[in-house]
């Protein structure tokens, strides 16, 4: 790994950890919804590991019961960990509002995505900055519930 891929985990880590300070410190009030965007807080499977692992993102589509997540890592030439740990393991929890429910998670198909990615870019720009900085196709994941 080199001292740019630590350096982005680092950043990655700390933007989290600074997310969760937010809504811990206002009691859940602060930090749901980034702009138009709602927050989720995504529960895989490490596939290593097999320990629970949870991270914080943003969902710029959102309906239906469905939830769209964007395995961008900030345009890194890597995908993200949570993002191999649902490839691995797809069946996953979503956390919103402070209520946590069973879901499935997928990768989007090519179709699917040429749908969804103006829609995604329209929610947040910088996700179309994010594709520009690297040559890797980042994937769109599409969270159903599970029943």
């Amino acid at each position: 790994m080199t001292m740019r891929d630590r350096v982005t985990d680092l950043g990655m880590r700390t933007m989290n950890g600074v997310h969760r300070m937010v809504l811990s410190l206002s009691g859940g009030r602060l930090g749901w919804t980034i702009g138009t965007m709602q927050t989720v807080e995504l529960h895989t499977t490490g596939r290593s590991s097999g320990q629970r692992r949870s991270t914080l993102l943003t969902a710029p589509v959102h309906e239906d019961g469905k939830y769209v997540l964007v395995a961008s890592k900030g345009g890194d030439h890597r995908h993200p960990f949570w993002y191999l740990n649902l490839v691995a393991e797809p069946a996953v929890d979503l956390t919103i509002r402070g209520v946590t429910r069973p879901f499935r998670a997928r990768t989007a198909s090519s179709a699917e995505k040429a749908e969804l990615w103006p829609r995604i870019v329209a929610a947040y720009p910088g996700y179309g900055a994010y594709q520009g900085k690297t040559d890797r196709d980042i994937p769109v994941v599409i969270c159903e519930p599970r029943v």
